[in-house]
């Protein structure tokens, strides 16, 4: 694994356990030198960026052609929410990550729409019911948790089929 991965997927790691991200416990979380960080990622704006964009790209691998039951079950992944949750945070903290972020929900959008057969206003509502059932099932963590979201998720995709 190239220095970058390794940096993006102790990123990553650090994220979804719910870490703090400083320069200090990614370099030793990736092994390498501060100096490393800021060679491939200038700024902190830069790195979550990528991080994003890694942590989706291994989503898109992950749900393939499962279509809606994938995004279903990234839903409970604790691990995706978290880091979502630190992008936002991220992104409140940091204004000129703001446009970066639109630009990643776009992206997220135009790659699942024709998973699902969407575009426009259902899309908009499914990933909003997506988001909001996610982070529900991550602030309470148990079962009936887990089934609200899947049934909120699933019941918001047969809402959109049925337009």
């Amino acid at each position: 694994m190239d220095v970058r991965s390794r940096i993006l997927e102790a990123a990553l790691g650090l994220l979804a356990a719910g870490g703090e991200l400083t320069q200090p416990r990614l370099a030793r979380a990736a092994g390498v030198r501060q100096s490393h960080l800021t060679y491939y990622f200038p700024t902190v704006t830069d790195l979550m960026q990528a991080v994003a964009r890694h942590s989706f790209e291994s989503l898109a691998k992950e749900l393939g052609g499962r279509g809606a039951a994938g995004i279903a079950a990234a839903t409970l992944d604790k691990r995706r929410v978290r880091l979502m949750l630190a992008l936002v945070l991220a992104a409140d903290r940091d204004a000129s990550l703001k446009p970066r972020m639109r630009a990643f929900v776009k992206e997220i959008r135009a790659r699942i729409a024709p998973l699902l057969k969407l575009q426009g206003e259902d899309l908009a509502f499914l990933h909003t019911v997506v988001v909001g059932a996610a982070v529900l099932q991550l602030a309470r963590d148990n079962a009936e948790a887990r089934r609200e979201a899947r049934m909120a998720i699933d019941r918001a995709i047969q809402c959109v089929a049925r337009r």
